[in-house]
């Protein structure tokens, strides 16, 4: 039986560019890897099954199986038990958490095949944001989320607003194209160099193209984004493609103190700085 950890997810800034022959946007995007994590459990057994309380339907879980096993051969069949803590379709890449956390026990259980480079490489076929999560830690994301470089951040705390019911990324994507609220241009290079400055500079640039979209579709979310910085937030956006709102304070503290003043606000540190 192997246990791992997987990481939620917060975009501090999401850029998204234009859509590529192969139908998906080209992005560039500031990860922050946070404490918030569920928690995958995978062991041999008679037959490929994913358990995952409370969520219903497909799971990319599932996906990662097929997908590795097309890649490595050799691998037994799994049970896989999901811990869910991170709200689903919520913006915070729980589902791709998950798959990369079965990538890498799947990896372990047939004795190391793949190196991680590998494992990235058939997490991009699984969905955008499996690459990043092969090793859980602070990015810089480009491509369609299969090149992942990386980085440290500044100190902060982060207030999480999860809200339901969740947003289809796929929803929201297609009314980032019909406002549109996506760009022509990406340019790492800064997006790189505001990973790299102080916390209030950082926040001062945080941004997510995705945003109109979640809010054209879930306008209520706006008061949300209010009550963030109302109690102070540094910068208060939505993560991804929603519907979740985060504001980004300077410790953990006072995140603590402005979630007492929000409805279902949860306190989430970031994930110690790892490259």
């Amino acid at each position: 039986m192997i246990r791992e950890t997987a990481p939620a997810k917060v975009n501090l800034v999401l850029h998204v560019g234009p859509r590529r022959a192969d139908g998906l946007h080209e992005l560039c995007s500031l990860f922050a890897s946070i404490e918030l994590a569920d928690e995958v459990t995978v062991e041999p057994a008679e037959a490929d099954e994913v358990v995952c309380p409370g969520v219903a339907g497909p799971n990319l879980a599932d996906a990662a199986i097929d997908a590795f096993r097309a890649a490595a051969g050799e691998l037994p069949r799994l049970r896989v038990t999901i811990d869910k803590r991170i709200p689903v379709a919520a913006g915070l890449g729980g589902g791709s958490a998950d798959a990369a956390a079965l990538l890498r026990a799947a990896n372990r259980i047939a004795g190391g095949p793949l190196t991680n480079d590998e494992l990235r490489a058939i997490g991009a076929g699984v969905g955008a944001d499996v690459p990043s999560q092969v090793e859980p830690r602070h990015a810089l994301v480009t491509g369609a989320g299969e090149r992942v470089e990386p980085v440290e951040l500044p100190e902060m705390a982060l207030v999480l607003v999860p809200a339901q019911p969740g947003l289809a990324t796929a929803a929201v994507y297609a009314e980032a194209d019909r406002i549109p609220s996506t760009r022509p241009h990406l340019d790492p290079e800064a997006v790189r160099a505001l990973a790299a400055a102080p916390l209030t500079a950082l926040a001062r640039g945080m941004e997510n193209d995705l945003e109109a979209a979640a809010l054209s579709l879930r306008p209520e979310l706006t008061r949300t984004l209010a009550a963030l910085d109302e109690a102070g937030a540094l910068a208060a956006r939505i993560s991804g493609s929603g519907p979740t709102a985060f504001g980004v304070f300077a410790d953990v503290p006072e995140a603590e103190a402005a979630a007492a003043q929000i409805d279902d606000a949860l306190v989430a540190p970031l994930r110690g700085n790892r490259t």
